[in-house]
């Protein structure tokens, strides 16, 4: 009998190399699915999150349709603001947006810190998943201090992250507060998921690429550490992944990440020889769903034969599915990676694992 901690998933993230590659897509909950448009229908984002039914019903389905090897826990990453009393909400074809943004010292004390009496639907939607999922794991999650202290300063999605940028060089000591509250409030976050019953988390960074390795490593990485190390001590396997970071891979997989999540500009052989022996998560083109089917097979298959080399592989899109994805597509993708097996022994070739990229010594919490 199947259990829990033999996953393929678990086994990968643990950087064991099981009989088989796992499988999961991130955004695999959403738009591209009828039944997620179907219970979605005239509820907005920030409530379907906050209700436990339907977030364990959106979790679920992508699980039914495509038999993938984790769930990950329906959510936003800006909810746990919103559960602290930060008015904000989440506008259709544009994103989260903060009425009053965050641009004083005052304005980060303001920001209570979160606690599990915030956030009582959470736990109870991670306990009835973790119910019905059985032996497949559930991937808790948490937006990474970068990425939220981006919408708390810009008030919203922003290109150039200038006014964040601004308060990182201009203003260091509201910057430190500021990453230092939403570390706290994402730790917290990951707490209530684990202790509930999911099974490993992962730190979303969706606009570290936007930075440096200098400015990554002397002012966010300390932070997303913190995070890291909070969820570490819980004994669970912990991904870090961040859209456009290929020169800051090192440095995130040193911030604490059991696994490195790679986008797919950066190609997955590559990646391997920077995150220092850490197991890696990624990575498909998420347009070549849209491609011929023997097109994206073949593609996956590079991809599938490059993670042989890593301690660990979980296969993922490089990043979320695309809300025009054909159901079908993921599905055929999916059993093509379950049933993927080697022909050969990997290569004794692969490059030794390189340092990262960083021009000076890496923070640490």
């Amino acid at each position: 009998m199947s259990t829990l901690a033999d996953s393929p998933f678990l086994q990968a993230a643990r950087g064991e190399q099981g009989e088989r590659t796992p499988v999961w897509f991130m955004r695999q909950a959403g738009r591209s699915l009828p039944e997620y448009l179907a219970v979605r229908e005239g509820v907005g984002m920030l409530e379907s999150c906050m209700d436990p039914e339907l977030v364990v019903e959106i979790t679920l389905q992508p699980v039914r349709r495509y038999g993938v090897d984790a769930a990950i826990f329906f959510s936003d990453i800006v909810l746990p603001l919103k559960a602290v009393g930060v008015d904000l909400d989440i506008k259709p074809g544009v994103g989260p947006v903060i009425a009053d943004p965050v641009r004083t010292l005052a304005d980060v004390e303001a920001i209570p810190d979160l606690t599990a009496d915030h956030v009582p639907f959470i736990t109870e939607a991670v306990r009835g998943l973790v119910g019905e999922l059985g032996s497949t794991p559930l991937i808790g999650f948490a937006g990474a201090p970068f990425t939220v202290a981006s919408y708390l300063v810009e008030g919203g999605p922003s290109k150039d992250h200038a006014r964040t940028k601004a308060m990182m060089f201009g203003a260091p000591d509201v910057w430190d507060a500021l990453m230092r509250k939403i570390a706290g409030i994402a730790a917290e976050y990951l707490r209530v998921q684990v202790e509930a019953g999911a099974s490993a988390v992962q730190l979303f960074d969706s606009w570290a690429g936007a930075l440096t390795p200098r400015d990554y490593a002397a002012s966010v990485q300390p932070h997303s550490a913190r995070v890291l190390a909070a969820a570490g001590e819980l004994g669970v396997p912990r991904i870090h992944f961040g859209v456009g970071t290929g020169n800051l891979l090192g440095l995130m997989g040193e911030a604490g990440a059991d696994v490195v999540g790679v986008d797919w500009r950066t190609p997955l052989d590559a990646a391997i020889g920077q995150v220092g022996g850490r197991a890696v998560q990624g990575n498909l083109d998420p347009t070549l769903v849209f491609a011929p089917t023997e097109v994206m097979l073949e593609r996956a298959g590079e991809v599938l034969e490059a993670g042989r080399a890593a301690p660990g592989h979980i296969f993922n899109l490089g990043h979320g599915v695309i809300p025009a994805t054909d159901p079908d597509q993921l599905k055929r993708l999916t059993e093509f990676v379950q049933s993927w097996r080697p022909t050969s022994e990997p290569s004794s070739s692969s490059p030794e694992p390189s340092p990262p990229s960083s021009p000076g010594p890496s923070a640490s919490a």
